[in-house]
């Protein structure tokens, strides 16, 4: 609680001034507790067992005021580091893409940036038409009839996903209660995975790979009649993988082909839906949405139509009403809060509407040619970055010979740690340790370039890593 204080100063000659300072807690607790009809403080904590209540005081500093708090957390961010202070090559599934000014002039209109979930269409029928007019630009970007109005993030949609293929195949599949997933998946998706899948008895298997990265078509084999199969494209170490549009002949009409993409990369590569991707999934934060303190994030879901009932998250459809007059709402929705709780299809019970819609006009504003030449833009830097690299004698580059999109690995002489430790006492984030995902990979950086990296940059890292790399050799 706080109020004021008005406190008399005399400067000189006489002038008084009335000055107003904020103070915390002017004993009106009383007051409170007199509202409440309680007398003491601890009534408000009467039905906590007292064996069960902590004893003693929390580590705390006394109670502040407004301008002292507010003092204290300006002097804490002003010791962050901010995304643009530093020359930075990390991504690893979050990425700097170049977000027209006008996004953010519109998300925060009133209209959307406080707008609730539209149970009344009635009265909500602008935001159900820029929810609806996101399914359509996702639709279209995928390949696929149908999208979701969104899940929280690239890994809850992957999970949803594996569990929506298992309720969909598992009366015809062969493989029972079981899916696939590509063995480069990355341990912080693959967690989530396990808590989701782990509930509903469903077992995962993994996809092996070949040593360039791309997937063993011979071993996906193995794959056909589980429910579903999950892969990547491009694959969590940048690859763009040409074996991933043949898997759904391989795998057969009654195994799901779920494909998680970079949303960015569509502007030059192959909607998934047009080779033959049952559901495909992502993270959404590359269209629209900044990197912040690791979020927030959109999860992108979209499907084919024999999923379209048992898929998760909202769907807002378009109709028209009984005047004539084009109509949207929220449609086919199974959450566990609705009056058909008893059939929910998943436990999402929210969505990230707000972000999504940044995402919508991010591709809105780009446009079909837009979205090419930001994509052309991110492969044209990954191309320069692995050419730049590659000249340097002391590292390798694994996987020269494949495509790239956005990232590529880059083999050190010695730990990756210790490059990048170098590499931040030098101004630069270089890039991501990939032994915090293999743990056989301790001298495997993942460098990471977008639209925004600066050919000056490159060289820079170049530099650095030829010195370092050198220097690690010798010893």
């Amino acid at each position: 609680m706080t109020g004021t204080r008005t406190v008399k100063h005399t400067p000189r000659r006489g002038v008084v001034i009335m000055m107003v300072d904020q103070l915390p807690n002017l004993g009106r607790e009383q007051e409170m507790l007199a509202e409440m009809g309680l007398a003491d403080i601890e009534d408000l904590f009467s039905d906590i067992p007292s064996h069960v209540r902590m004893q003693g005081e929390l580590p705390l500093r006394g109670p502040q005021s407004e301008e002292e708090i507010i003092a204290d957390a300006n002097r804490l961010l002003g010791s962050n580091v901010a995304l643009g202070d530093r020359v930075s090559f990390l991504g690893a599934g979050l990425y700097r893409n170049y977000i027209p000014a006008a996004v953010f002039a519109m998300i925060t209109r009133g209209e959307f940036l406080t707008a609730y979930t539209p149970y009344q269409p009635e009265v909500s029928q602008g935001m159900l038409q820029a929810m609806w007019e996101f399914q359509t630009l996702l639709s279209e970007l995928l390949g696929l009839p149908i999208a979701n109005l969104s899940l929280y993030d690239g890994s809850s949609a992957s999970a949803e996903a594996l569990t929506c293929a298992v309720r969909v195949h598992n009366r015809k599949a062969t493989q029972k209660n079981v899916v696939y997933v590509s063995q480069l998946i990355t341990p912080d998706k693959f967690s989530v995975m396990q808590n989701y899948c782990q509930g509903g008895g469903i077992e995962i298997r993994m996809l092996k790979h070949n040593g360039d990265g791309t997937i063993d078509l011979e071993s996906a084999k193995e794959a056909a009649g589980s429910c579903g199969v999950y892969v990547e494209q491009p694959n969590p170490i940048g690859i763009l993988d040409g074996g991933i549009p043949l898997l759904k002949e391989i795998l057969g009409p009654n195994t799901a082909l779920i494909v998680g993409v970079q949303p960015v990369s569509l502007g030059v590569v192959e909607a998934p839906g047009n080779y033959g991707a049952d559901m495909v999934v992502g993270e959404g934060q590359p269209l629209g949405s900044p990197i912040t303190a690791g979020g927030p994030l959109y999860g992108i879901f979209a499907c084919s139509k024999p999923y379209l009932r048992l898929m998760p998250g909202r769907i807002v459809g378009r109709s028209i009403d009984v005047d004539g007059k084009v109509a949207y709402c929220l449609t086919l929705s199974t959450r566990e809060q609705h009056i058909r709780r008893h059939r929910a299809t998943s436990n999402i019970c929210t969505n990230e509407t707000l972000i999504a819609l940044m995402g919508a006009m991010h591709m809105a504003l780009l446009g079909p040619e837009g979205l090419n030449h930001l994509a052309v833009r991110n492969m044209t830097a990954c191309i320069l970055a692995k050419q730049k690299l590659s000249e340097i004698q002391t590292i390798a580059l694994p996987h020269i010979g494949s495509h790239h999109f956005n990232e590529f690995v880059v083999e050190l002489p010695g730990k990756a740690k210790d490059c990048l430790d170098y590499l931040d006492d030098n101004g630069i984030v270089g890039g991501f340790n990939l032994n915090s995902w293999y743990s056989n990979r301790t001298n495997w950086l993942l460098v990471t370039v977008t639209d925004q990296t600066k050919a000056e940059e490159i060289e820079l890292l170049a530099a650095h890593l030829a010195l370092w790399s050198s220097k690690a050799v010798a010893a």
